[in-house]
């Protein structure tokens, strides 16, 4: 590669400090931000998604972050199209750029690029819609875990159209889903720096659970309550939502809504680690150290890409 351009990457499970660390970095080299967060891009969801407030906003330019409705169809390749057009035009006036987001699968999408799987009979899908609705996702669950144990490990559980997804591809190619990915992709025309910010467990638990608290005082339930309505839409299947959904249907009551998300998000964290653990050429950071050492670091790094 030719190209003197570099994205700086910031991942690590959710609560862990990666906003406040991506407008230190993109204040230092005079980048913008691009952010990746999945949940973060539609527009109606705020409080639940832990959107950058409004002074982390103007503390530095961000791209992605509510410029979707949950009405529209937006998924990891429209995001790799957008995101990799949008760093087009920023690296033509700063050669660094930032990133940062916790959704391991559209930060893979824009670093290395999407995997290719084959097309398979729509009627898979079918199939598996119905037996979600009859049997319940533990059912699609279990299938996954004795098809592709691989992708069951990483795989975002409580997400049925994930769950899916993977499984129309095991039934309709009799293979694992987990096959087709990691096949050698187009080159990037930047080179990567990618940086984890991590806790002990214990720790992130914690942060997780005073994030939740503050999401309910600052007004999720009403949030949620006026998006119950479109509780059907992919946007909406995810934690923080779901769980308030199941309470306002008599399912839940509030207190146990809450634990359920403190606990589901403690496990989406979990799941994040995974996946980002797998990439070895990460510089991973406790998330107390010092932006100073941070920085110091990256730029020994870009010093080397560049020599």
């Amino acid at each position: 590669m030719t190209s003197n351009n570099i994205l700086i990457t910031i991942v690590g499970p959710t609560a862990i400090g990666k906003t406040a660390l991506s407008i230190q970095l993109a204040n230092h080299f005079k980048s913008d931000i691009i952010s990746c967060d999945s949940r973060q891009f539609f527009k109606e969801m705020t409080i639940g998604t832990a959107v950058p407030n409004t002074d982390e906003l103007a503390a530095a330019t961000h791209h992605f972050i509510q410029n979707r409705s949950i009405l529209e169809e937006y998924n990891v390749g429209a995001f790799e199209r957008d995101a990799l057009k949008k760093l087009d035009e920023l690296f033509s006036e700063n050669p660094i750029q930032i990133m940062v987001g916790g959704s391991g699968l559209y930060v893979d999408a824009v670093l290395k690029g999407l995997d290719y799987f084959p097309k398979v009979a729509p009627e898979i899908r079918q199939t598996l819609t119905l037996q979600l609705e009859k049997e319940g996702i533990e059912f699609l669950q279990n299938k996954l875990k004795e098809l592709d144990f691989e992708t069951y490990n990483i795989i975002e559980l409580k997400n049925p159209k994930r769950l899916i997804r993977a499984l129309e591809i095991c039934i309709g190619t009799g293979t694992p889903y987990s096959t087709f990915k990691n096949k050698p992709k187009i080159p990037r025309n930047f080179h990567s720096i990618k940086i984890g910010l991590n806790a002990d467990r214990e720790v992130v638990y914690n942060r997780i659970n005073r994030r939740v608290d503050i999401m309910i005082k600052n007004g999720l339930l009403e949030e949620a309550k006026k998006l119950q309505q479109y509780k059907n839409l992919n946007a909406l299947q995810t934690v923080g939502y779901r769980e308030l959904f199941s309470c306002f249907e008599g399912d839940f009551t509030k207190e146990f809504a809450i634990s359920e998300i403190k606990k589901n998000t403690r496990r989406f964290a979990k799941r994040q680690e995974t996946w980002f653990k797998r990439d070895e050429n990460t510089l991973w950071f406790d998330h107390l150290t010092e932006t100073n050492a941070i920085i110091a670091k990256i730029s020994d790094k870009i010093n080397i890409l560049n020599g």
